[in-house]
């Protein structure tokens, strides 16, 4: 949520920040501003309720503003109303002192009551003009950047990523970040922060990761570190290994489905990443086998997509390598009173690596000691530096708030962890191992058949743009995919939709079928098949309309049954891969056909940084 860009540098700051902030729209945001400091020492402060382009048409692409060292915000209202008001960036009274702020301070309300009884006044709603004025009264107290920004961490809490400038100190800017991300770039005569990489990704591809409570300060000579106590600390840098291209439309209509497109290549890079020589190397989850076959259960946890994705999991690694696995949400994680033996390993799944619900359930599964992994795809992230091991999805930049690739990537991953356990625990012929590594080498082929037949879907989806509610139906790994399809359909179309467990449907949900409701049946498990048609033809009977995907060779479902798509064999246990695609493209095409925009759905923010 949120999104920030700094430059410091020898050229104009100002197209540089708003070039930066349209690379992170896909983050959320209901206003937008941009402060720079001018070549005469003053501030200058734009702000704008609505999109970006509001604010880049009041200064004419930043050309107006002349100066070359300035920070720029997009916000999403947390505390106040969104409007001009309320947006980033903030300033003291003199504007003096000028912030920027992802996060929230949940004790602004006694800061504030401190301010006021110190003469500090307020015009805005926000908790970051609390912290802007609290900075602003420790560098009065003080007179000194660096003691202002560290005594504002002492006495906040919440999450934050700051960026500050002091008009007294030209050509630099200050930043500290807690819980929420912040990165920090530099090449030759130029500075740069950023709430994520694509923002500066055109100017630089070394990256530098600041940890909880450490303060950068940038100008046109380098970055400097500091901890808390205000001592110089080192950091190493870390080489992106995608070009800013990577993060561009590139053609496409919107990011959404060019990176469904992508789909092939991000499964075939993940798969071929972790098989060398046609051997599965997972060393880098930094557990040793001995470990690992010490592991008597697994806890996974994520959000949203990550969450569908542990759902999904649970019934592929339970079935593969028989070992118990627990599926939590983890906005809830650390609300229940876990037993726990030790022996578990928590399995933290995450796309930016900063969600702030998993990584809190991650550093609450280290305190008690027990052996954790993430899977993530930002090098460098949070979650990724804290987990005791990690695998690294291979997803490149995802800017589409509904996730895609990612999604996709995951699952591989959590595949391949499955058959890790399978084989230390040898709970498959090698055989069968063989035949599901050569399964998971057949997914891109596979995916790419399904997308050449995408104007199916998109007819499809054309005679389905006026339904109301829709509801997808499966029993086991088809219930997981339910779980994912409704999730996508509901985040871009906002059609209401629903997934249910097929069985369920007679304990209370059927009584919301009603003549001419879309009921989507997932028939990927042959197994269960004959119970979902069933359950299927109960809700026929009441009205509703059925619809299908099965995969190719099931000949035998009713006639009167929408067949939507036949999906190429694979083993059933990766079916969620092939068959997601379709669904994909279903709630892509109806959110087009609904003129909504796709690529950054109302109320939706990219990465949730704050609980």
């Amino acid at each position: 949520m949120c999104g920030i860009v700094g430059y410091t540098g020898g050229r104009q700051a100002a197209p540089i920040i708003l070039d930066g902030l349209a690379k992170l729209e896909y983050r959320g945001y209901d206003s937008a501003g941009i402060a720079v400091k001018n070549n005469g020492g003053e501030m200058q402060i734009v702000k704008a309720k609505g999109r970006l382009k509001v604010l880049c048409e009041l200064t004419s692409d930043g050309e107006n503003l002349g100066g070359v060292c300035g920070i720029g915000h997009t916000r999403w209202a947390t505390h106040g109303e969104p409007s001009e008001n309320n947006a980033h960036p903030h300033c003291n009274d003199e504007k003096t002192v000028v912030a920027v702020h992802n996060g929230i301070i949940e004790n602004y309300a006694p800061l504030k009551a401190k301010l006021m009884r110190r003469g500090y006044t307020f015009y805005s709603d926000t908790d970051t003009e609390v912290a802007t004025k609290l900075v602003d009264y420790y560098y009065k107290k003080y007179n000194e950047p660096l003691r202002a920004i560290s005594e504002f961490a002492l006495h906040a809490r919440g999450s934050y990523a700051l960026a500050v400038m002091f008009s007294d100190y030209d050509g630099e800017i200050f930043a500290i970040r807690k819980d929420s991300p912040m990165v920090i770039g530099y090449t030759d005569g130029g500075a740069y922060l950023a709430s994520d990489v694509p923002a500066i990704l055109k100017y630089t591809r070394k990256i530098y990761y600041i940890d909880n409570y450490e303060i950068a300060r940038l100008n046109a000579n380098g970055v400097t570190f500091y901890n808390l106590d205000r001592d110089e600390i080192q950091k190493q840098s870390t080489l992106i290994d995608w070009n800013a291209e990577a993060a561009e439309k590139g053609g496409w209509e919107h990011f959404m489905i060019k990176e469904i497109h992508e789909q092939p290549d991000v499964i075939k890079n993940t798969v071929n990443y972790f098989l060398q020589d046609g051997k599965l190397n997972l060393s880098e989850l930094k557990l040793t086998d001995k470990q690992l076959s010490e592991i008597d259960s697994i806890i996974i946890t994520g959000c949203g997509s990550a969450y569908h994705v542990g759902i999904v999991a649970q019934y592929v690694i339970e079935d593969l390598a028989r070992i118990p696995v627990r599926v939590e949400i983890a906005s809830e994680f650390r609300y229940r009173k876990h037993v726990l033996t030790g022996r578990e390993l928590v399995i933290v799944i995450s796309q930016s690596g900063e969600t702030a619900d998993s990584l809190a359930a991650l550093r609450d599964m280290k305190e008690r000691g027990i052996k954790t992994v993430a899977v993530v795809n930002v090098v460098g992230s949070s979650i990724a530096r804290e987990a005791d091991g990690v695998l690294y999805t291979k997803a490149g930049p995802e800017i589409s708030v509904a996730t895609t690739k990612a999604y996709s990537a995951q699952l591989i991953a959590m595949y391949l962890i499955a058959l890790k356990f399978a084989s230390l625990r040898k709970t498959l012929t090698e055989a069968y191992y063989d035949s599901l590594i050569n399964e998971l080498v057949s997914l891109p082929d596979k995916i790419s058949r399904v997308l050449e037949n995408k104007s199916e879907v998109q007819k499809f989806a054309s005679e389905m743009v006026d339904k109301k509610d829709v509801f997808f139906i499966g029993r086991g790994i088809d219930y997981a995919i339910c779980v994912e399809s409704s999730l996508k359909l509901k985040e871009i179309s906002y059609i209401h939709s629903e997934a249910y467990a097929a069985g369920e449907l007679k304990h209370g949900t059927i009584s919301l079928i009603e003549n001419g409701t879309l009921v989507m049946g997932i028939l990927t498990q042959s197994e269960l098949i004959e119970k979902t048609v069933s359950n299927l033809k109960e809700t026929e009977s009441r009205g509703a309309y059925v619809a299908v995907l099965a995969t190719e060779g099931n000949d035998n479902l009713p006639a009167d049954f929408r067949k939507l798509s036949s999906l190429p064999k694979v083993d059933e246990h990766f079916s969620a891969s092939i068959a997601v695609i379709v669904m994909q493209l279903f709630a892509y095409f109806l959110s087009v056909l609904r003129g909504n925009d796709v690529d950054k759905p109302r109320n939706l923010a990219k990465s949730v940084t704050v609980e």
